[in-house]
């Protein structure tokens, strides 16, 4: 069976935290999408990670974890999470890497750095990461794939060579940077060869036999559905699509095997960087006390440190990026915090030019969009330890049953606090 875990908003839903619970009985783990440019925060018996290539349930030592197709594979940083996670006392993971994976390469992240830097104040808030260039240079057919490090010496130092007679062009002329070396970026290849020869594979035969074979599998999917390229809000997205479909390409499976679709959604929202965001909470002091409670320490960025922006759960958007996944569970992360609220409010619709909307609209009309708030009573108290939902206050369960109504699809997991075990199935 496979089941796969995506974000329903902006990111940082705690999607890292449920694969890390899922993965208990996950015998496979993929990561399909997306690159170093999110990071995953878990915490277990182990300590605290965050993981930014490697997927979430790789601190078990019965499954195996791949890293798919879909990836923005950033060698250096995989490698170097490798050996943090063995420090730290994991056992070293068994790990296979999609033959079919193209690599970020070292001038993905300098023209991710010069084109933020050119752009000034209408920069996108990219992370640096390289994953737009990366991205772009995959669908105009000159990235690197995993495989063509064993091709023949010629043939990789021709292909160096050409991307840096394309490559200098903006460098000389639009960012006005130092020219690249093809030499230097032959060099770099044979020593991305050197360290991840040992994990590459076929990993699409392999998943197609391991379904054959009855195992379960896992799909981890990065940031959410509001990131999404084609369904989310462009321009301010990811460059990757994070939708679970996805999940078939970027893993090599066949779409009809994804039969659970897990969800995850906070219970109030955050996002890092730029773009529409209706349910921001305005009041800074209101927003800074959310941010220093919330998450596992904070809210902040498990890449980038920046400090998220809140706002209040946003029932249209989160019923859209639902819908959009094809949902059929949700789990609901976070709970715990708004234990402090008197009054928690809830946006359940949208102010566009006068218009009360429930339907998730495009950018350009998300841009003028205001916030229809609802006030619902808090709970003032602590939940975390609770195991059991009807153990939960009253007004805790009348909070989680208003948003199922709300966005219309199930909340069977409840988390209420950072660790793997603290889970509540309804």
């Amino acid at each position: 069976m496979v089941k796969a875990v995506v974000g329903a908003n902006w990111g940082d839903e705690g999607k890292g935290k449920i694969t890390d619970m899922l993965g208990k009985e996950a015998d496979i783990i993929v990561r399909f999408q997306g690159g170093a440019n999110a990071g995953h925060t878990i915490i277990n018996n182990y300590g605290k990670f965050a993981l930014h290539t490697l997927p979430s349930g790789v601190f078990y030592d019965h499954t195996t974890s791949i890293i798919g197709n879909g990836v923005a594979l950033n060698i250096p940083t995989l490698m170097h999470e490798i050996e943090e996670i063995v420090k730290q006392g994991v056992p070293m993971p068994k790990i296979k890497v999609s033959d079919r994976a193209q690599m970020v390469m070292s001038y993905h992240i300098l023209f991710d750095k010069y084109e933020e830097e050119r752009l000034g104040g209408k920069a996108f808030g990219s992370t640096k990461s390289g994953i737009a260039p990366f991205y772009s240079d995959k669908y105009a057919k000159i990235g690197f794939q995993v495989s063509e490090l064993f091709d023949t010496e010629e043939n990789l130092k021709k292909k160096a060579e050409r991307i840096c007679d394309t490559k200098n062009v903006l460098l000389e002329h639009l960012y006005h940077k130092p020219l690249l070396d093809p030499q230097k970026i032959y060099e770099e290849l044979l020593g991305y060869k050197e360290m991840i020869a040992p994990y590459v594979c076929d990993t699409s035969a392999f998943l197609y036999d391991a379904i054959k074979e009855g195992k379960q599998i896992l799909l981890e999917g990065q940031l959410g559905s509001l990131k999404d390229p084609d369904h989310g809000i462009y321009p301010m997205v990811t460059s990757s699509s994070t939708l679970a479909a996805y999940g078939a390409i970027g893993a090599g499976i066949p779409p009809y095997e994804i039969k659970q679709i897990i969800t995850v959604c906070k219970a109030y929202s955050s996002a890092v960087g730029a773009g529409a965001f209706v349910s921001e909470i305005l009041d800074t002091d209101a927003a800074d006390e959310l941010r220093r409670r919330g998450g596992d320490g904070g809210e902040y960025g498990a890449t980038t440190g920046r400090p998220r922006r809140m706002g209040w759960f946003d029932c249209v958007a989160s019923k859209y990026g639902c819908r959009l996944q094809g949902t059929t569970d949700v789990a609901f992360t976070v709970l715990d915090v708004l234990g402090y609220l008197d009054e928690i409010p809830v946006c359940v619709a949208y102010d566009v030019d006068g218009e009360i909307t429930k339907d998730f609209p495009t950018t350009v009309r998300l841009e003028r969009a205001k916030p229809v708030l609802k006030t619902l009573p808090g709970w003032k108290s602590d939940i975390s330890g609770i195991k059991n939902y009807n153990d939960l206050p009253e007004n805790c369960r009348n909070y989680i049953e208003f948003i199922e109504k709300e966005i219309g699809f199930p909340i069977t997991m409840i988390s209420n606090g950072p660790s793997r075990d603290d889970i509540i199935y309804r």
